[in-house]
């Protein structure tokens, strides 16, 4: 950790950018289990809702189980997405040394992927049930590889480099068969992502994602850069002269035109967030861009900061709190403040934990945030 006492006027920091962080954070640290919990209190009789609109309402708050995309399946995608549109920001500050640029990028990667690998347990030096891949090893590589093409590529060839992922991975998984199996398989048993992934990684492929393959695997990792990739185009058009409707209308726009792209796709290359199909970066990266162009409208273009306060706060440690939940034990803190509360609850005390428990990673992150503390990479 670091205290943060300037910012470079040259380059003013996007508000919307780290407040959309925050926004999706939020439900990495519990809001989605609890907004779940909340709308299966909802009452079937209540006026204008049913039965199965409520069923279908709780179901956002789950991954799709295979094809599909529902909201949870955002969650994910849109950090990536993020990431990306922060590349361009930050390596602006280091005035074009491309030395200095290039060990920047290499630094973070390294602290991502060696970070990544401690929230897994490599310390523990148990091999055989070490999963070597995870969110942070693919947020590492993602910004690590779009990184270097931002510092030597123009705009229209991050273009070129992200149509050609798109289309070399829907070739290779369509048309390349795993040993005794047939090309376009993509079920989970038959993909040619899994089956690298039981091949070629060592430790442990968890059975809690789809068994077969790693969720954040290495095949797959390839159309993710092409996730941060879309996050660096919308970071430069944010870093342009537009106007402010003109930049949250561009923003909207394309974000529409690739979800109904990728849906499109999606018919003929499913739409399978576990493979990260094409059709998935599209669909993710389209309703990231519409998310950014609202929060971007309201922030920077309208000026309306204040609501977005605690989203902020925890875009600023997005990281910080994801690395925290694995050693602070915030559900027996919230059972000390809250449990005899809980008791008197009867079947909703355990909404009411965990409430207690966003509410002290809020508050938490709230004090770093108000003190200038960050966790600088």
């Amino acid at each position: 950790m670091q205290q943060e006492t300037n910012t470079n006027p040259k380059n003013p920091r996007i508000v919307s950018i780290d407040a959309l962080r925050g926004f999706d954070m939020f439900w990495i640290m519990g809001a989605d289990t609890l907004a779940a919990k909340l709308v299966a209190l909802v009452p079937a009789s209540l006026a204008g809702f049913s039965t199965a609109w409520i069923a279908g309402l709780a179901d956002q708050f789950e991954h799709a189980e295979w094809e599909g995309f529902r909201f949870y399946d955002l969650i994910f995608p849109l950090f990536l997405f993020l990431v990306g549109c922060s590349i361009p920001l930050s390596l602006g500050k280091l005035d074009q040394d491309k030395r200095r640029m290039h060990g920047r990028i290499l630094r973070r990667t390294l602290l991502l992927v060696l970070m990544g690998l401690l929230y897994n347990g490599i310390q523990n030096f148990d091999w055989a049930q070490l999963r070597w891949m995870g969110v942070l090893q693919r947020i590492g590589i993602g910004y690590g590889i779009a990184a270097l093409l931002t510092v030597h590529l123009s705009t229209r060839g991050l273009l070129v480099v992200w149509l050609t992922i798109l289309l070399g991975y829907w070739g290779i998984l369509s048309w390349v068969p795993v040993p005794g199996g047939i090309a376009g398989d993509l079920s989970p048993a038959g993909n040619l992502s899994g089956y690298l992934d039981r091949t070629l990684l060592p430790g442990k492929i968890l059975e809690k994602y789809y068994g077969y393959g790693d969720n954040e695997g290495l095949l797959s990792t390839i159309p993710a850069v092409a996730t941060v990739l879309l996050g660096v185009g919308a970071g430069r058009w944010l870093q342009g002269t537009a106007t402010h409707l003109q930049k949250a209308s561009g923003l909207m726009a394309i974000g529409a035109l690739l979800v109904i792209a990728g849906n499109q796709w999606g018919n003929y290359f499913p739409v399978i967030k576990n493979l990260w199909t094409s059709s998935f970066v599209l669909v993710a990266g389209g309703w990231s861009l519409m998310l950014l162009s609202l929060f971007y409208g309201l922030i920077d273009g309208l000026g309306w900061k204040r609501w977005a306060w605690i989203w902020v706060a925890i875009g600023a440690n997005a990281i910080t709190i994801y690395l925290l939940q694995r050693i602070v034990p915030f559900s027996s803190i919230s059972k000390f403040f809250f449990q005899g509360t809980a008791n008197l609850a009867g079947d909703h005390g355990a909404i009411l934990l965990l409430a207690g428990a966003l509410a002290c990673k809020c508050l938490l992150l709230a004090w770093l945030y108000n003190k200038r503390v960050f966790l600088r990479l």
